[in-house]
């Protein structure tokens, strides 16, 4: 595999992009006075991305993907482990699409 020569300028310029993002906050967040409010905001701000990236992924799936769904937060809610239930997400979602396929 080759890399072309705007590769590396390309992935400085998104990695400097990200920093920015991240390191901004930081800087922006000094200044903001953590209510309860603002810090209950700030911890629903996770859940609220998920649902976000997870929400039109769902509108354009089929039934593997809806079972796959189903197990995801069936072991979130036994394990209470992302990493797990994500793991088995994706197993479930192979498995689906395999037996569908056949």
């Amino acid at each position: 595999m080759t890399v072309g020569a705007e590769f590396l300028p390309a992935l400085l310029a998104m990695a400097a992009a990200s920093f920015a993002c991240r390191a901004g906050g930081f800087l922006l967040m000094r200044f903001v006075r953590v209510t309860p409010a603002i810090e209950t905001a700030l911890r629903a701000v996770p859940f609220a991305v998920m649902i976000g990236i997870v929400a039109p992924a769902m509108v354009a799936a089929g039934p593997a993907e809806w079972v796959a769904l189903g197990a995801v937060i069936l072991v979130m809610r036994v394990t209470g482990n992302d990493i797990v239930a994500a793991l088995a997400g994706v197993a479930v979602v192979a498995l689906a699409r395999g037996l569908l396929a056949a």
